[in-house]
């Protein structure tokens, strides 16, 4: 009986999300188009650089999300996946709302014992696992926008599996940034025919409640989600610090659903590669004793390298634990992360043409009053691969080839 469920539930998240049919061939969208969509449905705040080519949209009905981007105006390619099935059809459904968007707001941890996806008591499985409305179906407030950024607010009120209860408020800046800070921040010039989008998400979770959070009742984190339009062609890069598994724990968790296999995720000594062609749900997690504080992908169909940055702070290993199970060490999760859509089961339809890149903010043990920040960079670089090559070596260590055909040796 509890298979039939199952699959009742997974075919109508199939249903609502926008499931689409396996393709092998790019789709490519234009970021006029997306933002003319979305303009149907929804506020949308535009914001740009100062040449007005990089431009990003922010939805604060749709949870103050960084829903898309591009680096060539209207007419360019559009970076963020847009679920257009579900919000169109202005439907909104139980377990979780795939509206989509390239950078937004969630709450961690996932799963466990203070996981705030699971009420209390119940089975770690797709039936019983909810997003909480306040970063899933409800609206983030506008608080200003300017021309090149948007400040947003909302106020929560969580629980976790173990009943404790949390006030929040978080406020949230998107900035888009100019091509003299995109060089500082990533510390190489690109030539000048790359054609670049950079913005970043300050993220500020504050206890608003009169209680201390501490580790015996559970703590929160701050959680960035990037869901990006897929390719064929696309492959996740992750450098990470070498060492033996003894001092440092193991170089990846892939455990999320399933072993990952090893034509999707290739492990080298100091970078990992990972598939993000949108045709095998798999998801990879990386320590903090791990991480170089960046995550990125190249998409070699469309010739575009993504960059994800981040701030870690220094010492700090205490990290939310997401895996769906009765945990024995809550507090050694994963800093960063990656998720590759696909079908649940063979035969099922993905949920979407998108992969995810995502960072997490420690563990916010927080007394009342206080908060913690999480800074979450997006850069996305077009180019050739000669001009893309430079960058690519400077931040992962290797060439715009080897990650090309790191997953097909």
């Amino acid at each position: 009986m509890k298979y039939v469920v199952l699959l009742l539930v997974l075919a109508a998240l199939c249903l609502w999300f926008g499931c689409e049919a396996k393709k092998t061939e790019t789709t490519k969208t234009v970021f006029g188009d997306d933002v003319e969509f979305l303009k149907k449905h929804t506020e949308v705040i535009l914001l740009s650089d100062s040449a007005g080519n990089g431009q990003v949209a922010v939805t604060p009905l749709l949870q103050g999300r960084a829903i898309t981007s591009t680096a060539t105006g209207d007419k360019g390619l559009s970076f963020g996946w847009i679920n257009r099935k579900l919000i169109s059809s202005g439907k909104v459904v139980q377990h979780i709302n795939i509206y989509g968007g390239e950078d937004r707001f969630w709450v961690g941890p996932e799963g466990g014992q203070f996981s705030v996806f699971f009420k209390k008591g119940v089975p770690f499985d797709l039936e019983h696992w909810f997003t909480p409305a306040p970063f899933d179906t409800e609206p983030f407030e506008l608080v200003s926008h300017t021309k090149n950024q948007a400040v947003l607010k909302k106020k929560m009120q969580l629980e976790n599996y173990s009943g404790t209860k949390f006030q929040v408020q978080v406020d949230r800046e998107i900035k888009v940034l100019e091509k003299d800070e995109i060089i500082k921040d990533l510390g190489v010039t690109p030539s000048a025919n790359v054609k670049t989008v950079a913005f970043e998400s300050i993220n500020k979770m504050t206890n608003t409640g009169d209680k201390d959070w501490n580790k015996d009742s559970g703590l929160l984190s701050i959680w960035i989600l990037g869901m990006m339009n897929s390719s064929p062609q696309t492959t996740v890069v992750i450098p990470f610090k070498p060492g033996p598994e003894s001092e440092l724990g193991p170089k990846v968790n892939d455990a999320y659903f399933g072993k990952v296999p090893a034509d999707r995720l290739v492990v080298q000594e100091e970078v990992m590669f990972f598939k993000g062609d949108s045709q095998y749900r798999s998801k990879i997690g990386i320590t903090p004793l791990r991480t170089r504080g960046l995550v990125g992908s190249y998409d070699a169909n469309n010739q575009v390298l993504t960059v994800i940055q981040y701030n870690q702070p220094e010492g700090t290993t205490d990290y939310v634990n997401s895996m769906w199970e009765l945990q024995k060490e809550p507090y050694k999760g994963d800093v960063i992360n990656s998720y590759n859509d696909g079908p649940s089961e063979p035969g099922a339809e993905p949920f979407g043409q998108f992969y995810e890149l995502e960072t997490s903010s420690p563990a916010a043990a927080l007394k009342a009053g206080e908060s913690i920040s999480h800074i979450h960079r997006t850069i996305h670089l077009q180019g050739t691969e000669a001009e893309l090559e430079p960058i690519a070596k400077k931040l992962f260590g290797s060439s715009i080839l080897e990650i090309k055909t790191s997953l097909s040796k």
